[in-house]
């Protein structure tokens, strides 16, 4: 029986380097070092022509394009579930809301373009979009996000990944935004920023908290939040509506994964 393949795939991750950009949270981000060489392996005495070589990979959770898992936001020291983050945890990684526990999502995906819509290569720096402004792209755009769907919001910073202090300084989602993308019951949400809400340390005027948005979704909500993608392709060609695929690495007990995610358009 032959099998349907999508016409189209869209590769939302940007590529990892020693020099991209890392939220000083995550520092020292990511390093690869070439360990062994194919002229350290190279004996055809023993193995004939062949010879092999492998490298060694030191990198955070939370560097490059990757996923949050619930374990990694608290507030007033509780994770997701009213789940007190001082008895879950250990060396190890947590006990609870691992990312081992992020089903590989397969779903609908609604990019909104809010750069574009604004007619913008970009948003200005640490600007934050409204909950008004997604309702007006959806209109627009014609695709409105639904329970169980990812919603991806692109603000033109995935352009100028290879520009790490001006990459840090993006755009990102105003407490509206958040309270807006919760209230559709969306499973992930995802930008091309680093860390989804504007880092510039801003305080939620009722709560208190600095990126309240991560507070929101993943603490209050159980969603998972997406960062560092690559939207500039999708935005480009005015791809709204795709099937998404997600598959986080089942690091057990860890607050995060790397993942390369990607859009199916038929």
């Amino acid at each position: 029986m032959g099998v349907a393949l999508p016409r189209r795939v869209f590769d939302l991750e940007q590529p990892r380097t020693a020099r991209m950009p890392v939220h000083e949270s995550h520092r020292p981000g990511y390093l690869y070092v070439l360990h062994r060489r194919h002229r350290d392996t190279y004996q055809p005495a023993l193995h004939g022509p062949r010879s092999g070589a492998s490298g060694v990979l030191t990198m955070m959770e939370h560097s490059g394009t990757h996923i949050d898992a619930l374990c990694h936001q608290a507030c007033g020291m509780e994770l997701y579930g009213g789940v007190p983050a001082d008895r879950v945890d250990s060396p190890a990684g947590f006990r609870v809301h691992g990312v081992e526990t992020i089903a590989p999502i397969v779903t609908r995906g609604v990019l909104l373009d809010i750069a574009g819509f604004r007619g913008l290569a970009r948003l200005p720096d640490h600007d934050a979009v409204q909950a008004a402004e997604l309702e007006a792209c959806v209109a627009r755009a014609g695709v409105r996000p639904a329970s169980g769907d990812a919603l991806l919001i692109r603000t033109g910073a995935g352009a100028i990944w290879d520009q790490p202090e001006a990459y840090l300084r993006a755009a990102g989602m105003d407490r509206s935004a958040s309270e807006w993308a919760a209230n559709h019951r969306v499973l992930a949400v995802g930008a091309d920023n680093m860390a989804w809400d504007p880092l510039d340390g801003r305080r939620d005027p009722e709560t208190g908290a600095t990126l309240y948005g991560h507070v929101h979704l993943l603490v209050r909500h159980g969603i998972y939040i997406l960062e560092n993608l690559y939207l500039e392709t999708l935005a480009a060609e005015r791809i709204y509506e795709f099937l998404l695929v997600v598959t986080p690495l089942k690091l057990v007990g860890a607050t995060g994964s790397p993942v390369r995610p990607i859009a199916l358009v038929d």
